[in-house]
């Protein structure tokens, strides 16, 4: 107890969240379960009516009613000017205070073969996934790290402001993809190479203004999630994609948003929902941030045995692809002519 092993590193009661894509799916159940922690929630997306709906449903989880507040503020994050519009309404809503905690979930998933996809899908799926965090993240980090600086800069004060959230959603396949993803794991890799590049970044601001509140990045990397918007696009994947997936569980949104606050809360910057993924990353780390001795040890061993199994996982997986392409030809479906 107290120790830096047991420390929160993600307290959320009487805070202010920002979640991106809130009115449904994993951004829903982090509001909620956030609601359910004491914070005070924003959520943002396009659909008004879904909003309000979705509003409803995390402010009966506040653990505090009578003191705990909650917004909602349809927005096409697709547009930059809307992420400073609704940073500067959350302001003015909270007393003319920034929030404390961002968290962009917002995105949408089209898996389809490379040649399948109509080529304006790749730009849009760059938007929907990549360019709305990025936006969010522009208009908060401008909000967080522009405003007057205090006076007393140079002289560190016992008592450091608790730090800013800012949180990504990236996706399995930013670290390991796959036959159909193609439209959409570069929009998550790009994520993933965006937190690592502010991570650093904050480092400056925080050294240059010790008083001022410390920014720290996160990205959350779930695997299948069961929500409309995935049995939407199982309808639209190939039978090669679907096969090559079998074996993932998945989770629901509700199981991923809780291992992600509890990742979170632990302080890790790259934080996984599931065992595969958590392995799949310690291959990938490059430059990120470890989280001290032990953890890079840890995985030192786990990316030493993960190094040996991709070998392995890598010639199954291009196996079964050439094996369906000489059973079943090149559209990646069961039912087309082999020589399609």
């Amino acid at each position: 107890m107290g120790t830096i092993l047991s420390k929160n590193e993600f307290p959320v009661e009487g805070k202010t969240v920002v979640i991106t894509g809130g009115s449904r799916g994993m951004g829903l159940a982090a509001g909620r379960q956030l609601a359910e922690k004491g914070a005070d929630v924003v959520i943002v997306a396009r659909d008004q009516e879904k909003l309000l709906q979705s509003l409803e449903y995390i402010q009966q989880g506040a653990v505090n009613p009578q003191t705990q507040r909650f917004l909602q503020i349809s927005a096409d994050l697709i547009n930059p000017s809307e992420s400073v519009r609704v940073i500067d309404q959350v302001v003015s809503w909270n007393s003319g205070k920034p929030p404390d905690i961002v968290w962009c979930c917002a995105g949408s998933s089209y898996p389809t073969l490379f040649i399948d996809t109509p080529i304006s899908e790749f730009r849009t799926q760059m938007d929907s996934n990549y360019f709305t965090s990025l936006y969010m993240a522009h208009a908060i980090l401008t909000c967080w790290l522009k405003t007057s600086r205090k006076a007393t800069d140079d002289v560190r004060t016992s008592n450091p402001a608790p730090a800013r959230h800012l949180i990504f959603t990236a996706s399995f396949v930013a670290f390991y993809s796959f036959a159909g993803y193609s439209p959409y794991s570069p929009s998550k890799a790009a994520l993933r190479s965006l937190s690592d590049s502010l991570s650093q970044e904050m480092n400056l601001y925080a050294a240059a203004h010790p008083n001022d509140p410390p920014v720290r990045l996160h990205t959350v990397f779930p695997a299948t999630i069961y929500t409309e918007a995935y049995e939407a696009e199982n309808r639209i994947k190939s039978d090669l994609t679907k096969m090559l997936e079998e074996g993932d569980e998945g989770q629901t949104p509700e199981v991923v948003a809780a291992k992600s606050i509890k990742g979170l809360e632990s302080g890790q910057e790259l934080v996984t929902t599931d065992l595969l993924t958590g392995l799949v990353k310690r291959s990938m780390l490059g430059g990120c941030a470890r989280g001290g001795f032990w953890r890079v040890l840890g995985d030192w061993f786990l990316a030493w045995v993960l190094g040996i199994v991709m070998v392995f996982v890598r010639d199954d997986m291009d196996r079964k692809v050439r094996t369906w392409g000489r059973k079943f030809g090149a559209s990646g479906m069961k039912q087309n002519d082999k020589h399609a």
